[in-house]
């Protein structure tokens, strides 16, 4: 196994640090201002695309995308060291157009998505012209096991209609979102694994109703988490992603990579939280002396140190083996950076916020909301119980 850096992430990497430290740091309470001063407070903020620019024109965007041709062209394990960086701060992915939920519906438009599909929803999305929400998760079903899908996709002449309440759908209340990618059973009595498909719908189709906005732990996100009612939405046939019955795969197939992402932009809020702890440390005297000269925060920082330590080196195996050995090969081990890096760095924040005391739960700092964002992505995209379960059934599997 080889995880050395190659030169072009050597490079992207002394580029993107400086980036962030001239322009991404700065701008953050200036973003947060400027949400707070508008009308809207989902519309993107004028900072935002200011440094959008600048990353585009600098060359850093799009660092996500595998695909030759559509983005920087990066491995997996190219890229993992580029998105820890960027996941320094929450506003970082959002610079450089490598947020979710757009890259994982960028992935599964260049791998499944037809010429006229890509001409209409991706290159818009790769241009950053348009934002996206991806409608899976349901509030009546434990969405974690798909197959529980209870939305409905019905064929009826030339078009399919669209019934259903999803919720938690990330982008959806974002003024630039154009597109829905929206799952549902498209045959009730076929396979388990064929019954469900995704298509791709206006968000201004009639019938999507916005019911509120979702909280997450008492932060309401600049995209927005809405729960949508969709009611008899129309689309045309020509909008099915892939065939009828791919919705299951599909989604399995946008899973990979994007676990990934989410892990290594962990390492990069663990890195952020252990550097604020340090230096907070060393600033801090109580009983005495520096809070740096207590054992016991000695003992946090080197833990988290070790932790984070030891989860890079896991999700870099894990992008090595997607690369060398496909996406499958790589199961259990994206499963366990999926449990682990969130696991890790909600443990390395947590004792940020208690180094910091009173200014640690307050909004002064980024731990608050970074403490929120761990926690909350123990559940999102898979609770740690499935993944858990994925990695056990693979490890006995090798002895029955």
């Amino acid at each position: 196994m080889d995880f050395s850096y190659s030169t072009r992430t050597q490079d992207l990497l002394g580029e993107l640090e400086h980036f962030m430290h001239d322009h991404v740091y700065p701008a953050e309470p200036i973003y947060d201002e400027q949400i707070a001063a508008a009308d809207n407070p989902h519309e993107q903020p004028r900072i935002m695309r200011e440094l959008q620019a600048r990353a585009r024109a600098a060359g850093l965007w799009n660092l996500f995308m595998t695909h030759e041709g559509l983005g920087a062209g990066l491995t997996n394990l190219e890229y993992a060291p580029l998105a820890e960086m960027v996941g320094r701060s929450i506003i970082g992915n959002e610079v450089f157009n490598c947020s979710a939920p757009d890259t994982g519906n960028m992935e599964i438009l260049a791998m499944f998505g037809t010429d006229e599909q890509k001409a209409q929803w991706l290159r818009p999305l790769l241009d950053c012209e348009i934002r996206s929400a991806f409608a899976m998760t349901e509030p009546a079903v434990a969405s974690s096991d798909a197959t529980n899908i209870t939305s409905t996709i019905r064929r009826d002449g030339d078009d399919y209609v669209l019934n259903g309440r999803k919720w938690y759908i990330s982008g959806i209340l974002d003024p630039d979102c154009a597109l829905v990618v929206f799952m549902g059973k498209s045959d009730p009595e076929a396979p388990t694994y064929r019954q469900q498909s995704m298509i791709l719908v206006p968000a201004d189709a009639p019938g999507i109703e916005v019911l509120r906005d979702l909280p997450m732990f008492g932060f309401h996100d600049r995209l927005g988490h809405g729960e949508v009612q969709f009611t008899d939405v129309r689309v045309p046939a020509a909008n099915m992603l892939g065939a009828e019955g791919d919705g299951f795969a599909i989604a399995q197939g946008r899973l990979g990579p994007g676990r990934m992402h989410y892990a290594m932009r962990a390492i990069g809020m663990a890195e952020r939280a252990l550097e604020l702890m340090c230096r907070r440390s060393l600033e801090r005297t109580a009983f005495g002396g520096p809070l740096a000269d207590r054992g016991v925060v000695r003992e946090w920082i080197a833990r988290s140190r070790i932790e984070i330590d030891q989860i890079r080196l896991l999700v870099l195996k894990s992008s090595w083996l997607m690369d060398t050995a496909g996406n499958a090969a790589a199961r259990s081990e994206v499963a366990a950076i999926k449990v682990s890096a969130m696991e890790v760095a909600h443990a390395v924040v947590d004792r940020a916020v208690q180094t910091f005391g009173a200014a640690g739960v307050s909004n002064d700092t980024v731990l608050a909301r970074m403490h929120a964002i761990t926690r909350a992505l123990q559940i999102a995209d898979g609770p740690n119980e499935v993944h858990l379960r994925t990695i056990a059934r693979l490890e006995v599997k090798k002895y029955r």
